[in-house]
């Protein structure tokens, strides 16, 4: 979340917002501007071009660390100069700058939802409650939301980390005021750069590889970021103001270090994936010891990054990066559902652009009559302001239709929470799949190793369900039925198991929520040690991002050459899904046993029957398509001859 911009107004007090190791031009931080600017439009092209920037959520990491040291600059000059922190004004100003933009934004964006229907009504009233009380982040813990679930794309899901900030703003002054009771710098470093290792280390140690949402979402595992910018601050705190009086051992490795940190930064934007397990067992910690170099090589008196980061658009989005934060991701939620028929891949570009243009007017109205106005007079002045309109005849009009405005959308927002549909579209489907799945197991054994009609158990040792022998040549052009099919799969398998069940029964199904591809070589080789992977493996993964080859190929060998292998491909409006679906017909091209059931090209002309997600099945009808597609690749795999060993083409037996 970008940090506040108090350090950057003008018409404070020089002392009091530079820091002690910064240029000052007015009383501003050099840098600051710039940094946030990368930072915003990293997390903007995340989120707006999903998989074109994989690592752009690492911005909110950039945030974080730039917090941390602007903060803890602001209360130590302010201790520096009067010997105290007034903790009334400090939390005084933080909510002039925070509250007005957030609750504009909620009434806006809950009337718009409201208008536009479905999806976008959905919790949204624990979303507002999280919002008010700066708990957004754990009470969608508590709820069990997944921040990488495309099920349900809450409309103030990026409220998250505004959470985390705000919790550090209430309590990190009162910590700071205990720690200036150490007179030792270094000692206080070392407690800092200790709580620092300790957040590091539970989010490595939590994370749970399915679904990290926990520990990035967790202030306790995730304030790592703050505290290393914390670090900076208070090291930074005891050197001059002049870069050449800095210690000799920092002084010539300062611009060496940032270009080197920068260039780190950058790889991350373009290759460190959210889904990836590195990125919470050091990925973040890096990025986040990187930005600290950059901060301190920009905000060093005289520095040329500094300058540099203060080219006139940098500094254009970095005062609106609170504003163009907040916006962007309600804009595109709402977009998603008011336009759905823009939300295949070939319309990303489309979308992402006018989601920004919506988001930058948004953001810059936000920022010049309500945050700025607050900002400079107060909660008090501005309402003083607002009582003396009604006085004045010419302003009368004006004050009353403002407060027209706010009263319908207040009371558009009380609407819109009380008319929360308790599940989104894609939601009710899966909720629907995994209750056939429950009902599946509570009526005999799982996923349907039942008795067959000869009395026969369908289990492990037999030339059907769980046989690891190979499939029979006389039965090899019959297409296999449901208790010789284990399928494993995500939310969009998991959305269409009644259509599966009916077309093959006896199907074995594994699906859950948010699964990815990198995790089926280890859910096949458990099914595979335990004698249950039948003789046909269907895998219906790739939504949730992009796919290896050496995956595959982990795939195929567990499965052996006597198994046969069906890879369904993807339809979601995702930037990975063109390279996804790519590798998946590459794969099934490369092999005789693998086929490709193509999900995406059966449903495309009906794309009006998926879920508003346009990623999951909106119902019967489209459930019906994707086992009709898995139905023709068993087909065509079927439809295969037999492959015939030396003896069938009588080599090495001939007559004499």
């Amino acid at each position: 979340m970008p940090e506040v911009h108090a350090a950057q107004s003008p018409n404070l007090n020089a002392a009091q917002t530079a820091g002690p190791s910064t240029a000052r031009n007015a009383g501003r931080l050099l840098g600051l501007d710039g940094m946030r600017a990368v930072a915003v439009t990293a997390v903007l092209a995340f989120h707006l071009l999903p998989g074109v920037l994989p690592g752009g959520f690492l911005g909110v990491d950039l945030f974080f660390v730039i917090s941390g040291f602007l903060i803890t600059t602001l209360l130590l000059r302010e201790h520096a100069r009067s010997g105290r922190i007034d903790l009334v004004d400090f939390w005084r100003r933080r909510a002039r700058r925070l509250l007005p933009a957030i609750g504009l934004l909620v009434v806006v964006t809950a009337s718009a939802a409201l208008a536009i229907g479905g999806d976008a009504l959905h919790k949204l009233g624990w979303q507002v409650l999280g919002t008010a009380t700066f708990s957004y982040n754990w009470l969608a813990i508590a709820d069990g939301n997944s921040y990488f679930d495309s099920t349900s794309p809450e409309l103030l899901r990026n409220l998250w980390s505004l959470a985390v900030e705000e919790q550090f703003y209430l309590a990190w002054p009162l910590v700071l005021l205990a720690l200036l009771v150490v007179r030792r710098r270094w000692v206080r470093v070392a407690l800092v750069a200790a709580a620092a290792a300790a957040s590091a280390v539970a989010m490595g140690l939590l994370v749970d590889p399915a679904d990290p949402t926990r520990v990035y979402f967790g202030t306790d595992t995730h304030s790592f970021g703050l505290t290393i910018g914390i670090i900076v601050a208070l090291l930074m705190g005891g050197w001059p103001d002049a870069v050449g009086r800095w210690p000799r051992a920092v002084r010539p490795l300062l611009m060496p270090a940032a270009s080197v940190a920068i260039m780190g930064i950058v790889a991350a934007f373009v290759w460190l994936d959210g889904d990836a397990l590195f990125a919470y067992r050091g990925g973040l910690v890096a990025v986040s010891l990187l930005t600290a170099l950059v901060l301190a090589a920009a905000v060093a008196p005289g520095s040329a990054l500094g300058r540099a980061l203060e080219w006139a658009p940098f500094r254009w989005i970095g005062t609106r990066s609170y504003g163009l934060y907040l916006w962007h991701w309600p804009v595109y939620v709402l977009l998603l559902d008011a336009l759905p028929t823009w939300q295949g891949a070939e319309f990303m570009w489309q979308l992402a652009a006018l989601s920004l243009a919506i988001t930058v007017v948004a953001a810059e109205l936000s920022y010049r009559f309500v945050e700025q106005p607050v900002r400079r007079l107060g909660f008090r002045a501005t309402l003083s302001a607002y009582r003396r309109a009604w006085d004045a005849p010419r302003s009368r009009i004006a004050a009353a239709a403002i407060t027209a405005v706010v009263a319908a959308a207040g009371t558009a927002t009380v609407v819109a929470i009380a008319l929360d549909p308790g599940t989104s579209s894609a939601q009710s489907q899966i909720a629907r799949g995994q209750a056939a799945l429950d009902d599946t197991a509570s009526s005999g054994p799982r996923g349907g190793d039942a008795q067959r009609d000869d009395g026969s158990e369908a289990g492990a040792g037999e030339a059907g369900a769980g046989s690891t022998s190979p499939v029979d040549r006389a039965d090899s052009a019959a297409l296999p039925s449901g208790d010789q099919i284990t399928a494993i799969g995500d939310s969009v398998m998991l959305a269409v198991v009644p259509q599966l069940q009916a077309q093959f029964p006896g199907i074995r199904v594994d699906a859950v929520v948010s699964r990815q591809m990198r995790q089926a070589p280890e859910l096949l080789q458990q099914e595979k040690d335990a004698g249950t992977l039948r003789d046909t493996i269907v895998v219906g993964l790739g939504t949730n991002g992009s796919i290896g080859m050496d995956t595959l190929e982990q795939v195929r060998e567990i499965a052996g050459p006597e198994r046969r292998i069906v890879l369904v491909n993807v339809q979601a409006p995702r930037g990975w899904t063109p390279e996804v679906n790519a590798a998946l017909s590459e794969f099934a091209q490369r092999y005789r046993n693998v086929e490709l059931a193509n999900w995406r090209d059966a449903i495309a002309p009906r794309l009006d029957l998926l879920a508003r997600d346009q990623i999951h099945a909106g119902g019967d009808a489209a459930g019906a398509v994707y086992a009709s597609a898995l139905r023709d690749a068993l087909q065509r795999l079927a439809l295969l001859p037999p492959v015939l060993d030396r003896h069938d083409y009588w080599l090495g037996d001939l007559p004499q």
